[in-house]
């Protein structure tokens, strides 16, 4: 079995769509875990990780997206885990979920050192796991270029088996293959893959947000699978907001408090994508009916209008199992950029 952990330099780095791409390539009975869960799933009372869950929906895998975490929370594994009890739960965690399996991939948290302080960061899922490390690299030019030389020269030492490097979401991919490509090899770094940024990948679904968000669907539930391409934030009047370009987007989601009725009427005439209603309150019956007959989400969320697009901000734009083109494309993008034959030779 192929075993890889497959960690960032820095978060988004996009890790869960590079394992997605690599496995739909590679087409090999596959497992997964995600020993530190990060983007946490609360549904029928249990906890779990999106990722986790994302993966097992996607493949079919059998075991539980709960099974495939250790825990969540620093505080509460700093308090039940010694680095002894860890070290046995992991190996647990391969055995049961790696067994009959042609290729195992352990996916970090957010990035290199999360997890260090209970000992569930890259490098010692990497020894504990005896699995190979892929490193996705990702941000602008430069960074890119500082952060593998830094990770060659201080970090790939040791006892640490590294398969590779991915570098992902370069927005100008023939002018970063002549400038800064070459002192990459240079540093005697195993380039694994070089993917452009595909702006599609950056949109996300509604039904992504809703369930990142703990949103509550109360119109519109069967349009869920619509792609947002603009967040715009109803803190302002309907006409004011009527006068922004943006607002006439017909792919963007509204980001209003639920007693702007005003804002949300505009909102459903400008055929938005969803409204997300902050603050826990829930408009009119008759703005409820309206939305469901245009066919337009509306969801509920306890936290406030800032709260709530500061948390979007903050997301990396992932896939759900129903966005089947976008997976499609997350295959194909792995198949053209990443040398697949490198990363199951010995």
């Amino acid at each position: 079995m192929d075993k890889f952990v497959v960690t960032s330099l820095r978060p988004s780095a996009g890790k869960t769509s590079i394992i997605i791409g690599i496995a739909k390539a590679l087409n090999r009975k596959m497992g997964y875990i995600k020993p530190f869960g990060e983007r946490f799933l609360y549904r029928k009372k249990r906890l779990w990780d999106y990722d986790a869950a994302l993966i097992t929906n996607i493949f079919g895998l059998e075991e539980n997206p709960e099974d495939m975490s250790i825990g969540f929370h620093h505080s509460k594994l700093l308090y039940m885990l010694d680095e002894d009890t860890t070290r046995e739960k992991l190996r647990e965690l391969l055995v049961s979920v790696g067994e009959g399996k042609e290729i195992f991939f352990a996916e970090c948290g957010k990035d290199m050192t999360y997890g260090v302080s209970v000992h569930l960061d890259a490098l010692t899922l990497s020894r504990e796991l005896d699995a190979q490390l892929i490193v996705v690299v990702s941000g602008d030019e430069d960074t890119i270029l500082d952060d593998i030389i830094f990770f060659q020269n201080h970090i790939a030492i040791g006892n640490i088996r590294c398969k590779g490097i991915i570098i992902n979401k370069v927005p100008n991919l023939d002018d970063f293959s002549e400038t800064r490509l070459p002192k990459i090899k240079q540093c005697g770094v195993e380039v694994l893959g070089v993917i452009p940024y595909y702006r599609e990948l950056s949109y996300f679904s509604v039904n992504y947000l809703a369930d990142r968000l703990f949103a509550k669907i109360i119109a519109g539930e069967e349009n869920l699978n619509r792609t947002v391409k603009h967040i715009f934030i109803g803190s302002m009047s309907a006409t004011a907001a009527m006068n922004n370009p943006i607002f006439q987007e017909e792919n963007k989601v509204v980001i209003t408090s639920g007693d702007r009725s005003d804002m949300i009427i505009a909102a459903l005439d400008s055929k938005a994508a969803a409204v997300f209603l902050t603050n826990n309150f829930s408009p009119p019956p008759d703005l409820i009916a309206r939305a469901s007959k245009l066919e337009i989400p509306l969801l509920l969320v306890s936290a406030d209008t800032y709260e709530i697009a500061r948390q979007i901000d903050g997301m990396e734009s992932l896939p759900t199992k129903d966005d089947l083109g976008k997976i499609d494309l997350i295959e194909q993008m792995v198949r053209k950029h990443i040398n697949l034959q490198a990363i199951i030779e010995p």
